[in-house]
């Protein structure tokens, strides 16, 4: 079920009229953690036994690790996760450049992967293991000892509103909320399903229509010239910002409405001054957990520069590689870790030249930082979408002016506007959630029936306008 189709509206509403029937936080408890089992099994059935079968290992682990921090059972909690998401998400990219690295070593012929590969990727394996990671760390790091029960354990782990994608959400901060859960509140109710409306309307009428075009453009990448190769890329870093946000906020929203406060995954990362802002404003949660959790413990910013640079560039091309199974993806993630790199670079010759002193060339450098910045995310983006390497690097070479095509694909009009329209909205969305949070308490003084037919209008518009119910991008990671 995805958040934006009619078969979950279905089952939110069936819940929550399931819920508001319970009378203890063990019943409410219980209830969410069924409703999350089936949210789970309504995707791929069969997979429902293999997150059981992780969530058991996992809690005997945290068990073990409660009674005793020892290294070497947080170890084995360790390695047990990352072999079970090595061997469903990165098993065929290993065998397939074993097969590639033997071809070009003349020790054997080009081959297909074997049957066997082909199985569907256990939906949020990325997510869940990451989640039960940070907790078994955690425990180990004495930052988080409390004693929980296996069925708390699995609520925390499959809450559903955040398990596919996210936010990625640290014991400390979710299971507390999870073992006092309240009656439905109507305020709760009112909250959460403004951000989910708000998620929704990202998703269904901005991510859905960028998505024709970008499908459209990146199926065929040698037609691609300058222009057109940079309106395809600009158009999924809009579609990807919708979708992925849109995502957070339906999932915090939907939270909110049993109560339960998710942590933030967005904010407004495209109005960055540079790349190492752009990570504490874009999907928050992963950037803390590959901060804390592998940037800190490989030495940090707390030593040399030559190994501060090397801290950043590991980092980002290990969470290149969590995104996908794919030498692309962890091209993209070198290429962010460039980037911090050069960042730094860049801070330091500032201070040596003391820009602060250079009004002028001080204001060039916040005029210009914000659009630079986002170019430079952008051509990021090539590499994330495209289906291969070789397509990434076509696709980014006419983005550079080096590729020239006589067959260039037209785009209509109305497309041309949505990207123009979403341009504009993502720029100026910080002003557009100020003034909301400013008049909501006016709205509120609206009569009734005014709100609901303005509702009810957003709600149609959102149905006649929305392109076609895709699943979202980050439900493949």
């Amino acid at each position: 079920m995805i958040f934006s189709s009619s078969s979950f509206i279905l089952f939110l509403f069936a819940l929550l009229g399931i819920y508001s029937q319970c009378k203890t936080p063990v019943q409410r408890a219980n209830t969410l953690l069924v409703a999350s089992f089936l949210f789970y099994a309504s995707w791929k059935p069969i997979y429902l036994f293999l997150l059981i079968g992780s969530l058991w290992v996992n809690y005997v682990i945290y068990c073990r690790l409660i009674e005793r921090r020892n290294k070497a059972i947080l170890t084995l909690g360790i390695v047990a996760n990352l072999a079970l998401l090595g061997l469903f998400k990165y098993a065929g990219l290993m065998i397939e450049t074993w097969i590639w690295v033997n071809f070009e070593l003349g020790l054997g012929s080009m081959q297909a992967l074997p049957e066997w590969l082909n199985w569907a990727l256990p939906l949020g394996i990325s997510f869940f293991t990451f989640q039960m990671l940070s907790a078994l760390i955690d425990v180990y790091k004495g930052e988080w000892d409390e004693k929980i029960t296996f069925r708390q354990w699995c609520l925390y782990v499959s809450f559903f509103p955040q398990f596919i994608a996210g936010p990625i959400a640290r014991a400390s901060e979710l299971v507390d909320q999870l073992q006092v859960l309240h009656p439905l509140k109507w305020v709760d109710l009112r909250a959460g399903g403004l951000l989910f409306a708000g998620g929704l309307i990202k998703k269904a009428l901005f991510a859905d229509n960028l998505a024709l075009l970008v499908e459209t453009l990146y199926a065929q990448p040698e037609n691609l010239d300058f222009t057109v190769a940079w309106l395809a890329t600009v158009a999924f870093a809009l579609q990807i910002y919708f979708d992925f946000s849109g995502y957070s906020e339906m999932a915090i929203g939907l939270g909110r409405m049993f109560g339960i406060r998710l942590p933030r995954n967005f904010q407004h990362p495209y109005i960055s001054k540079n790349c190492s802002e752009f990570w504490h404003r874009w999907h928050m949660t992963l950037s803390r957990w590959l901060r804390d959790y592998l940037f800190i413990p490989l030495g940090g910013s707390r030593c040399s520069p030559s190994r501060v640079s090397f801290n950043l560039l590991l980092t980002m091309l290990l969470g290149g590689l969590w995104h996908g199974a794919g030498w692309n993806f962890v091209f993209w993630g070198g290429l962010h870790g460039t980037y911090l790199i050069g960042h730094r670079l860049l801070k330091s010759f500032f201070v040596a030249i003391d820009l602060d002193s250079k009004r002028i060339l001080r204001q060039m450098v916040a005029i210009t930082s914000v659009p630079f910045t986002f170019i430079l995310i952008c051509f990021t983006w090539v590499f994330f979408r495209a289906e291969s390497f070789s397509d990434a690097w076509v696709i980014s070479s006419a983005m550079l002016g080096l590729q020239q095509s006589v067959a260039v694909p037209e785009v209509r009009l109305y497309l041309q506007l949505m990207v123009a329209i979403s341009i504009v909205l993502v720029f100026v969305e910080p002003l557009i959630e100020r003034l909301f949070l400013k008049g909501f308490r006016r709205w509120r003084n609206v009569p009734f029936y005014i709100r609901g037919f303005v509702y009810a209008s957003i709600a149609m518009a959102v149905h006649i306008m929305g392109g076609s119910t895709q699943k979202f991008i980050y439900f493949d990671f």
